[in-house]
């Protein structure tokens, strides 16, 4: 309701000033009016005395006129009057009050008000009417009036008026409350309240205001982009599902050539058990070998067998889609999972594996699976990137780092999982395409230029990035950044000190 009380105190404010001003005005005039008819009636009695003075005056005596004057101010309580000879001298009872510059127009015949008021004291009107009884001495009859009934009115008109004007402002400002709360305050507070169910993810529901107004506008307007909302929302859910399917599909098309990849050492870790299994075999069916022996033939048998059914299981678990699921694991442990998968691969081209680091446990939230797939994926490249053998160089740090502008966020606690190969190295062009689906500088059957692309994406789901410092002819370094949400012991882990 807070729009509604600034309307209505707006509103009150404005219906305020201009009563004010109203009051002030009818005040001004009240007080202009009982002036002007103070003067108008200082003007006729005046004028009507002046002449019978005068005339008094030339057919009686100078004393009979002064008498008449006299009396004159004595019938009237509240008006007096006064003979005044214009150069009278100072100290005498006929000198005027205002000076002989202030009554110059007497001698022309004008009248002369004024208003004398001292600080602190009621305020009189003085009228000075000409009198022509003697050519050469110019005299006026003086009329004073007390102007306290004038300040008596005007105290009761501005008390008359301030209740009014009172009375008025509470009619209006109730009114103004009123209004401002039914017809601002309510649709208001409806169209606040829709908006948060809109933000609370509530689409569904309607708004209706009966009034024909901009807010009735607004509520359908509202009502509008809720269906639009809904609509993209179902579009978006849509498309996600279908990108997520995808992204997935892509995952699973990078596992099955990274199987792919590993046939080559996999035919060989099941080719050797598989002779043993065959000669081993041979030996029993033919009873070449005695009892006992046949036993131990039996049981070497199982043991390979066994051998071979778990190389054939990892390689099922390494190919085989699953949900994503994030738990707390020692990436030194994925890491070696993952060196002894890729060891055959790795002896059949001449590089070596090198584990830098004390190997104390590292542990973070991720999906095992997941992870798996982005080693594989980077340590295949360092394999292939070695056509001539190498050393391939694995290592697992901690790092407060700052995410490059493409990744955004603050400072913070990261694990570095470094894999460092000494191949030929990426051309900065080649650097600008390498993480693009598809995307591939290996020859043609070696890569499908999805791995990048994948492992970086799973990476990102993970708060992390993926790093590159290579050169040409001298090697690659891709680092691995996952976020540090569970610290070492460090009992284990001799870098947290």
């Amino acid at each position: 309701m807070k729009l509604a009380r600034k309307f209505a105190l707006v509103l009150f404010m404005g219906m305020c000033s201009v009563l004010a001003v109203e009051a002030y005005v009818m005040f001004r005039r009240e007080v202009t009016l009982i002036e002007k008819d103070m003067k108008r009636d200082h003007h006729v009695m005046g004028r009507t005395l002046a002449l019978a003075v005068a005339k008094i005056w030339r057919l009686a005596s100078e004393d009979v006129a002064l008498a008449t004057v006299k009396e004159a101010s004595q019938a009237g309580s509240h008006l007096s009057i006064r003979w005044t000879w214009l150069d009278a001298a100072a100290d005498s009872p006929y000198r005027p009050l205002l000076t002989r510059e202030e009554l110059s127009p007497i001698e022309r015949g004008l009248d002369v008000v004024s208003i004398q008021q001292k600080k602190g004291e009621i305020g009189h009107l003085y009228t000075y009417i000409p009198v022509p009884v003697d050519s050469r001495r110019p005299s006026a009859l003086e009329l004073a009036e007390s102007l306290q009934d004038e300040e008596d009115y005007a105290q009761a008109a501005v008390i008359k008026i301030l209740m009014d004007t009172g009375a008025e402002a509470a009619v209006y400002g109730l009114l103004a409350i009123i209004l401002g709360v039914w017809f601002v305050g309510r649709p208001t507070h409806k169209l606040i309240e829709r908006a948060r169910r809109v933000g609370a993810g509530d689409l569904a529901s309607r708004l209706h205001l009966r009034q024909r107004d901009e807010f009735s506008e607004l509520a359908q307007e509202i009502n509008s982009m809720c269906d639009r909302l809904e609509e993209a929302n179902d579009k978006v859910l849509s498309e996600t599902a279908a990108r997520i399917q995808t992204i997935e599909q892509l995952r699973h098309a990078d596992r099955l050539a990274t199987v792919g990849k590993l046939a080559s050492g996999i035919a060989h870790e099941l080719g050797t058990p598989l002779n043993v299994i065959w000669a081993r075999a041979k030996m029993i069916v033919a009873s070449q070998a005695p009892g006992t022996e046949a036993s131990t033939n039996a049981r070497i048998i199982a043991e390979q067998s066994e051998q071979m059914t778990k190389i054939i299981r990892q390689l099922l678990d390494f190919a085989r889609p699953r949900s994503p699921a994030k738990t707390q694991i020692d990436l030194w442990q994925v890491v070696r999972q993952i060196l002894g998968l890729l060891r055959r691969m790795a002896e059949t081209r001449g590089v070596r594996f090198f584990i830098s680091g004390d190997g104390a446990p590292r542990r973070v939230e991720v999906d095992s699976d997941q992870v798996q797939q982005v080693l594989s994926n980077l340590i295949v490249n360092g394999i292939q990137a070695m056509p001539k053998g190498g050393q391939l160089s694995v290592s697992i740090q901690s790092e407060r780092v700052r995410p490059p502008p493409d990744h955004g966020g603050p400072e913070g606690d990261y694990l570095c999982l470094s894999i460092q190969d000494q191949g030929t190295g990426i051309s900065d062009e080649s650097k600008r395409h390498l993480f693009e689906p598809f995307f591939t500088t290996k020859g043609v059957g070696e890569g499908t230029g999805l791995g990048l692309s994948v492992s970086r994406g799973i990476v990102r789901e993970h708060g992390g990035w993926i790093g590159v410092d290579s050169q040409v002819g001298k090697g690659s370094c891709f680092s691995i950044y996952l976020p540090l949400e569970v610290k070492c012991d460090a009992r284990s882990n001799p870098d947290h000190r």
